[in-house]
Order: structure tokens, then sequence, then C-alpha cells
């Protein structure tokens, strides 16, 4: 059958479908039956369509300990890469992942835009550029639904900040606004995506929910998007001003302002019936494409979905693609393991990696392998050392490794049966939405974690519980601690995402068992919300003598590799950084352990930019984002040159705060203004930054050595034709960026900006010749509609925006 007959058979049965619902039962549809989910309606063959969070894995809508999920690097890794296929490649793993898990719509991808690095949910977002966010969402989302599996693209729009993000009112331009902040969508809508989230925050005096002119007027009837926009979740206030306002459902269940109030606004004649068919017919079209209503084939049918993908080796292989070689100083990576005797590794972050950020991205992975343990798998003959260092984590890390074992939770109702056990590799217990199959919600009565302690050293050690809510804390039979775990004045979903600590020191001997229990009293009516952990930290040297031990290892290492980075403290939903500076003692660490050993390779494990005040001190820096679950494996590879470090960095990273064009993320008398308009990231940039947009070394050398532009595609964009050529000794893969901008400066506009790239693969010593059509929007700006300006413009082939090689000219003139 033909996508045309199939469209028009799915559509006939929409329009049977609806005409078989009374009010009440449309309405119905059209909002949360729970945290997850849409409601099923038998009487017309459509089951429940299952939503869940997934940027970087999916979660799925409970807990569930025995189906872990695949954690992929952050979006920043992603957008490093600079290849939209391999970002396809992601969606296809994560729609394989979500069909798996039963589940029909992935809550994902993030598309707002870098305007700040002090942005909480950088790590979560792509760049700083639309155009490369664009193209990167585009990929990801083609490769989602290409498992019929539907995608939200989120934030619509200018959702760029966290603080007060639920009732921030954000006062933009129309020309800034469509040149940037609406562009991602406008081209992943384009691309075919089936759903989109409308954000917390108001833009231009109303909030996006009720934004009729952004949600109707441009997205489905401009646009011609044909799919549903689905609130943020609590993000939806009002009955028939969300309802006029082009949103089509309300998520969740819980404070849903629509269902009878709904109905009732219909029968007022506040709400047209026929808006209300127009939103089912989305929710509709969306199950048909799921393959949810009955009598409907699905988009994709089972035989036509991608093969089965390995979900560890996506994970890796886009780490080591995503991985930016920012700086490598007398060429000391990459390493060769015959030279080497000893290696030291420190920094906290090296034995117990960030692989993705604090908030509603968070999965739990079978496994995560650190910095440290891929180190020392791959390097079996050379001599491998942990240094501390420094320790930037305010709160202790969950219990876990060989020590801890075996670590258990279960499930207790009021009488103390069991209701749920289950076996855990970290002492941590967090779910968002439903209990596990077969468990009573409102039987429910406590949350009993157990562990085993087996020390590895004697003295002092650090028990914590790091959470929400009232707790029991129990160690070899005996309670420590009973009461409440919280900040009264805490707003909870603040709590969830940052929880309260407390710390319990406790007497250990080494090789003597103890067994630890830590149960949680379970709220009434607070099942679908639940996260603590027990913390746990050997006991430990001061930080001075920390410091002191890491700069002896390093002196007598062959080469020093120092991990640094933020913590969920730093980079999260829920709030906006307010520093670009390493936490606690890592910058000092770094000079320590540089100032012993020359050759000092820097790892950065942030998903987002930070200051790096010792630079020039070190031999090599390698930024590494949130690399998921493999980031010790492909750390390794890279490190060692068995893979190249392909990324480019997706935005600027700053020498100092002071010079970043755009820092504002706090609203004034509840309005934040972009009066920076067109200006942010690289296009706003007047000082020298630390590693400039699209900035990236390799382990070979290149000459590029002609650009041409060629008359206008079938698209009516010229084309760049750029020659180069892998002038060293290893195959290498380079990122042509191409750049546009106005022959004589225009001061209303960027002196260029990102207008194409590609990705080629080249063996040593050969020529090749890529063709980059170049993005008609470079020559043009938004004046109520898009409008070409003439004129000549100049285009910079380059390896950043920053390293251009070589330079051409073109004419534009309108017709």
């Amino acid at each position: 059958m033909t996508a045309t007959a199939t469209t028009s058979v799915a559509e006939a049965a929409i329009e049977r479908a609806l005409g078989a619902l009374d009010l009440e039962s449309k309405v119905r549809l059209l909002s949360g039956q729970d945290w997850w989910t849409l409601p099923a309606l038998p009487q017309i063959g459509l089951a429940s369509l299952v939503m869940s969070d997934g940027p970087i894995g999916v979660r799925g809508i409970g807990w569930r300990p025995d189906d872990p999920s695949v954690a992929l690097p952050s979006p920043t890794a992603l957008a490093a890469t600079w290849d939209p296929v391999l970002a396809r490649t992601a969606g296809r793993l994560l729609g394989q992942e979500a069909r798996r898990k039963g589940v029909h719509v992935l809550l994902a991808p993030t598309v707002n835009l870098h305007r700040s690095p002090l942005g909480g949910r950088h790590f979560e977002c792509y760049s700083e550029d639309p155009l490369l966010t664009g193209e990167i969402g585009a990929g990801y989302v083609t490769g989602v639904q290409e498992q019929g599996v539907g995608t939200t693209v989120k934030h619509f729009v200018a959702n760029d900040s966290e603080t007060d993000r639920f009732t921030v009112d954000v006062r933009v331009d129309e020309r800034t606004l469509h040149e940037l902040y609406l562009a991602p969508f406008e081209r992943i809508v384009a691309a075919g995506a089936w759903g989109v989230m409308a954000a917390y925050n108001g833009v231009n005096g109303f909030t996006m929910t009720e934004h009729s002119g952004l949600q109707h007027d441009l997205l489905k009837r401009d646009w011609g998007f044909d799919g549903f926009i689905v609130s943020d979740w609590t993000a939806a206030r009002s009955t028939v001003g969300a309802a006029n306002g082009g949103l089509d459902v309300v998520m969740p269940a819980h404070g849903d302002p629509w269902g009878a109030d709904l109905v009732a606004a219909v029968r007022a004649g506040n709400v047209a019936e026929e808006v209300i068919d127009e939103k089912v017919r989305r929710v509709l079209r969306l199950a048909a494409r799921v393959g949810l209503l009955d009598g409907v084939p699905p988009a994709v049918e089972p035989g036509d979905r991608p093969a089965p993908l390995h979900g560890p080796n996506v994970a890796r292989d886009i780490a080591s693609r995503s991985f930016v070689l920012a700086r490598n100083a007398d060429q000391v990576l990459p390493l060769d393991p015959t030279e080497l005797r000893r290696v030291v590794v420190c920094g906290a972050l090296a034995d117990d990696a960030r692989i993705l950020g604090g908030g509603s991205a968070q999965v739990t992975p079978a496994r995560v392998v650190s910095p440290l343990a891929g180190l020392t798998a791959a390097l079996p003959d050379v001599e491998v050392t942990y240094a501390i260092g420094a320790d930037p984590r305010p709160k202790l890390p969950a219990a876990t490794g060989e020590q801890w074992s075996p670590i258990g939770a279960t499930l207790r109702d009021a009488d103390g049966e069991a209701l749920y056990q289950a076996e855990l590799g970290t002492a941590t217990v967090r779910w968002m939405g439903d209990l596990p199959p077969g468990v009573d919600q409102t039987a429910l009565t406590t949350i009993e974690l157990t562990a085993r302690c087996t020390p590895r050293v004697s003295g002092e050690h650090q028990l914590s519980i790091n959470g929400f809510g009232v707790f029991t804390l129990a160690v070899a039979g005996t309670e420590i601690f009973d009461g409440p775990v919280f900040d009264e004045d805490q707003d909870f979903t603040v709590a969830f995402l940052s929880p309260s600590e407390r710390r319990f020191p406790i007497t250990l001997a080494e090789g003597e068992p103890v067994d630890v229990v830590l149960t949680q009293r379970v709220p009434e009516g607070m099942t679908g919300f639940v996260g603590f952990s027990l913390g746990h930290l050997e006991p430990t040297a001061d930080p001075d003598t920390l410091l002191d031990a890491a700069a002896r290892a390093a002196a007598d290492a062959d080469v020093a590799v120092v991990v640094v980075g933020t913590t969920e403290e730093v980079e999260s939903e829920g709030f906006d950084r307010t520093t670009l500076a390493l936490p606690g003692r890592q910058d000092e660490l770094v000079t320590r352990v540089a100032a012993a050993n020359p050759r000092t390779v820097v790892v950065v494990n942030s998903g987002s930019p930070v200051l790096m005040p010792w630079v020039d001190q070190v031999s090599a820096i390698l930024l590494t984002w949130f690399p998921g679950q493999e980031a010790g494996t492909a750390l390794a590879e890279v490190l060692l040159g068995m893979a190249e470090p392909g990324g480019r960095v997706p935005t600027t990273w700053p020498r100092r705060l002071e010079d970043v064009p755009v820092l504002s993320t706090t609203p004034t008398d509840g309005t934040l203004s972009y009066d920076e308009g067109v200006f942010i990231g690289y296009r706003g940039w007047r000082a020298e930054p630390l590693f400039p947009f699209g900035h990236g070394l390799g382990y070979t050398t290149w000459a590029y050595e002609s650009l041409r532009i060629e008359a206008a595609d079938d698209a009516g964009a010229p084309v760049a034709v750029v020659e180069l050529c892998n002038t060293g000794t290893r195959t290498g893969r380079e990122v042509v960026q191409l750049y546009v901008g106005p022959t004589e400066p225009d001061p209303e506009r960027p002196t260029r900006q990102l207008a194409g790239f590609t990705t080629v693969t080249v063996e040593p010593g050969e020529t090749v010749s890529v063709r980059v059509p170049l993005a008609a929007r470079a020559t043009q700006i938004w004046a109520g509609q898009w409008r070409t300006v003439p004129g000549r413009y100049t285009v910079q082939a380059a390896r950043g925006v920053a390293d251009v090689r070589l330079t051409a000219t073109f004419d534009v003139t309108t017709n």
C-alpha cells in the first residue's frame, strides 16, 4: 500500500472514530489519565497511548529495576559530532528502546538554544546555532520515528533558561524569534515530527500553552504541522485559554484544567466543539501512526523498521565521535601504550563519572564504565594508579561496588508484607510514575533499601540519606536515625530534583560485613514520585593531603590524566547556574598535577562550558561532555588513538565569564528580555573566547585546497564546493564548516553565520571534494516574512568560526 493510500485510509478511519464519540469522550481523550498515558476508548478501537521522557535514554513509565535503560551521551555531545546521520542512529536506538518498553511517544528532543552558558538545562539542548540544532534534531526525530515511535520537539518556544520557568514572560522581538528560536522547530517540523511540546514560559505576554499566534497560526497553519501539541507537565493553567490557544493535550492528570470544565465551556459556547474535534483528530492521527487505532496500518510496519542496534556500541560510538580535542600541545595525544610504564588518574569524577545531567533526562543503565575503569581495562600491562586529589561532590555518592553487595529494595504494605522485591546495582530507589506491575499503590506504606557493606578499610566512614521524606536508618541492627529529611520551605518539585542530605559518621572495620537498612515511610498519595539513596564515603584524608598525594603520584607517572567536571547540583533541570567555575578545588588539582608532570591531560566531564584558568599549563584538554554509560571505554579508545576525537564544540567556550555576550537568565519583574536580539553565541562575541564555536583538533592535519561557489541548486541555494586533503599520517575525520555573511558590514546582522556543514573521513594523503548547499536563510532576514537581502556575500570554508581556511564571494539579487 502506498504512503498516500495509507494516509487516506487513516484519515477516513479518524473521521469515523471522531463521529462515534460524544463530547465527554472527546474531551476525555485530550487529558492524561495518569502521569504518562492517555486513556483508551474501546468503543472506537483506540488503545492507551504511552509517553516517556527520553532525550538520552527511555526511562519508561515506572520503576522497573529489572529493565534498565541504555544511557547515550548528552545532547550537547550529540551536537558536538556535527553528524545528523549519527543523530539518526541515536534516534533509531531510542525508538527501538521505546518499543521494547511499551512506549509510543518519546518526550524529546530538546531544541532550545544555548542563549546563555548559565542555562541549567544547557546540557539537554544541542547548540547555540539554529542551523546545527535543527539538523541534529531532524536526524534524531527521523531516527526515532523510523521505528514507528512518535517524538515531541520541545520546549516550544524560548524556554532557554530555568529561573522562574513556570511564570517567566520572555520578551523577544519577532525578527529574533523567527531567525533564531523558532528556526530549529521549523526545520524539524518540516522533517515530519509527529509532536511538539508547549513550554512553561510565556512569550511576549502570552503563556505558551495559550499562545494562539504561535501554536495555531504559525505552527499549525503557516508551517502545516499536522501532529499534536502536548503541554509540558502541569504547564496548562486554564480551561478556555488553553483550549482556544492551540494546545491539544494536557498532561498529566494531576492539576488538569480541562475534563468536566472543558465540557462545560463547550456547552456554554466559550469553546467551539469544532475546536475540540480538531484536537481529537490530531490525537487520533498520532494514535494511528503508532499503531493504536484498530483497522489502520501504523505509519511504519514492523517489517519496515530498521535493523536492531546494540545499545552499548551506539553509546560508545557517539561518545568517541563527540569528544573534542580542544588542546594538544606537543602532540601528547594519542598516547602510545608501548611507551607507558605508569599512568596516574586523578579526580573524584574519574571513578564516579558524570554520565548525564539532572532532571527529567535521568535514566538508569545496566552498567557504567568510569574513566578509571576504562583506562585500567585498556592498559593491562601498564600500572594505572588512582589519586582522588579533589572531590567536588557536595553530596555522598550512592553506595555501590564490590564492597556493597548485595543491595536490594522491598516495597511493603502496612502489615510489613512484601509487595515487590528487586536486586539493585546501586543503593538508589527512584521513579517518576507507576509502581512495578502488580503493586497496589494504595497499599504501599514503606520502601526498604537493604545493603551489606564489607569495608575495604577501617576507620570512620560516612553514610548518608539523600532524599525527601521521613526515614529510618539502621546499621547492624541498631537504629541511628528516625525522622524527616527535607526543608519544610522547599517546593516539592525542587526537592525531587535536588533532594536534601543527612550524614552520619560510623566506625567500620576492614573486612567485617555489616548490614545497613534504610526505610522510607511513603506519604499517602505520593507513590508516583519517589527518589532517595544511601550514600557512602570511605575514610579519607583532608583536602590538602589529597592534593599533595595527587601531585606526588603525578610526578612519578609517564602521564597524568585528570578528570574534572560538574555535579548534579551544578547542571540540572530546575535551576540555572550562577558561575561557570568548576566546583570544589578541581582547578587547584589541575594546577598542582600540571606543575608536577608536564604531560598532563585534562578530561572535562561536563555537559556545558566551564572556565579553565589553567588552560595554558596543561598538555592536552579533551572535552567529553556527559558521555553516557560507555564513558570510560570511549575515553580509553580516544586517548590511546584507537578512535579519533571527532567532535567540534557546538557552543562557544569562554575564557572569562564577563566576556560572554549573554548571561542573563534571571527575570526582572516577571519578564526576561532578549535585548541582545540575534547576537547570541558566536554571532555576538567581541572578545577572543577560549574555544570558538566549531573548534576541535584531531590526530591528523588538513589542507584546504580550493573553494568555489556554484549556481543555485534546485532549492534555490548556491552550493559551496570545497577540496581538502588529509596531509597527516593517520586516517582522519573532518567537519567542513561553511559560514556566510554580508561582504559590506551591516551592524544589524551577524558578521557571519553557519550556512552549511558536512563530515568526511579521509585516508592519509587523500584529497576529496565535498559539496555543501548554503542555507538560503543566511541571506535573508525576517521582516513580517522572509525577505532576501540583495548584495555581495562572503563565504568562509573553515575548521571553526575562528579558523577560516578559504574564502569566496557570490552575489544575491532579488526577482
